[in-house]
């Protein structure tokens, strides 16, 4: 199975919308100067930058270690951690996260590792992919690789909850939900489908041999371009995103 890799350079070109989108949720975070902070999922480290900014102090992880490689060339304090497993317990007034629990679908695992990671009291921010996010790109990545007769389900990486299905796990784990909502996001891309599935959907495409790989891009395409694409403005993926701040009893 191939697994999803992350390029700092090919981020920079294809994804810096992720992070530039997610200004909203750091508003929700209103970090505080001198908060102690943990950037669950860091990525290259753009909005890492932000809460420095704010005077927080920060701690950065991310599962990639190229990613963190490029958090650290910003002088950041970033680090190689799983989110379902963090080496921290009661070290943070805040945990805050854009953009990554979709990746993670032991969603009860990540949950329970942020709150150990969380001090009595700590908010856990977040935004991620929810119920229904890139419903059309994930159906045409479904039906291309079925019809190749191959099991599109069995290398399928996202995780996206309904807001009441996320709520209770919170609660389950002992938090305390102040806000949470699933909404809509149109996102336009600033490239071509394909890029984004370069990008993004690499488990799908590493279930074909590199030559075919292509002929299988060019094929989503077309079934995704009726919904996605206008000769106007280009492509627009169909993000719908979960957005929640929870408090740690």
């Amino acid at each position: 199975m191939t697994m999803q890799q992350w390029n700092p350079e090919t981020y920079e070109k294809n994804a810096r919308f992720v992070s530039d989108l997610g200004t909203g949720v750091v508003d929700l975070l209103a970090p505080k100067p001198g908060e102690r902070i943990l950037d669950l999922g860091c990525g290259d480290g753009a909005l890492t930058e932000k809460l420095v900014a704010e005077g927080c102090r920060v701690v950065a992880v991310d599962a990639s270690a190229e990613q963190v490689a490029g958090a650290v060339k910003r002088g950041l304090d970033a680090r190689v951690a799983r989110a379902e497993a963090l080496p921290f317990d009661a070290e943070f007034d805040a945990v805050f996260s854009n953009a990554v629990l979709h990746w993670v679908k032991d969603a009860d695992g990540v949950i329970a590792s942020v709150a150990r990671a969380l001090r009595p009291g700590g908010r856990f921010v977040a935004e991620f992919g929810g119920a229904g996010c890139i419903a059309t790109i994930r159906n045409a990545l479904h039906a291309v690789l079925d019809r190749r007769g191959l099991n599109a389900s069995a290398v399928d990486p996202w995780y996206f909850p309904s807001d009441a299905d996320y709520r209770a796990k919170l609660e389950a784990h002992g938090f305390t939900v102040r806000f949470i909502t699933l909404f809509p996001r149109p996102t336009p891309l600033p490239g071509d489908a394909a890029a984004w599935l370069e990008t993004f959907a690499q488990p799908f495409l590493g279930v074909v041999a590199p030559a075919d790989r292509p002929a299988l891009i060019a094929e989503v395409c077309d079934a995704m371009r009726p919904a996605l694409f206008s000769p106007a403005s280009g492509w627009t993926a169909d993000y719908i995103r979960l957005r929640f701040a929870a408090e740690r009893a």
